[in-house]
């Protein structure tokens, strides 16, 4: 593997372990030219439906969108950045469950508010908005208000 640094092609192994529940190695690689190390996490190169869009367009499942799409929900909230690669993790391996080789893109949407519906209902409402085309407040206050009953009483 090239060094990002000093673009080397020759480094060695200096450390190993399970990473995400034994679904990813973690190695840290150092450098036999300029000794620096960096981190590399090695997975299964798995197999993710074509997603076909409301147009009609397919197009390969990008994990990039679904967390752009979660990071922009949860924005400015107490939620890490592990905590959305999990949500991330949970929907693909959802979809590759399914094991259908094309999916459209509005069941993904659904996986996603699923998961934002339990993780935190103001991410959920901003993925809602924004999935669901709200055009008026009304829409707005008709999901808060689903939410309102779905919360356990205290």
């Amino acid at each position: 593997m090239k060094c990002p640094f000093c673009h080397h092609l020759e480094d060695r192994v200096v450390d190993s372990r399970l990473a995400k529940e034994g679904e990813v190695i973690r190695r840290r690689r150092e450098c036999l030219n300029c000794k620096r190390r960096v981190t590399t996490y090695e997975r299964f190169d798995e197999v993710l439906p074509m997603v076909i869009k409301k147009d009609g367009r397919r197009e390969a499942y990008d994990r990039r969108k679904v967390l752009a799409g979660l990071r922009k929900a949860c924005e400015k909230r107490s939620i890490s950045g592990a905590t959305i690669e999990s949500v991330a993790d949970h929907i693909e391996k959802k979809l590759q469950e399914q094991g259908e080789s094309e999916i459209p893109s509005q069941p993904i949407g659904e996986l996603i508010m699923v998961e934002l519906h339990q993780l935190d209902h103001v991410a959920y409402v901003r993925f809602a908005s924004v999935y669901r085309e709200f055009q008026d407040i009304k829409q707005f206050s008709e999901t808060v208000k689903t939410l309102d009953q779905t919360r356990p009483k205290r």
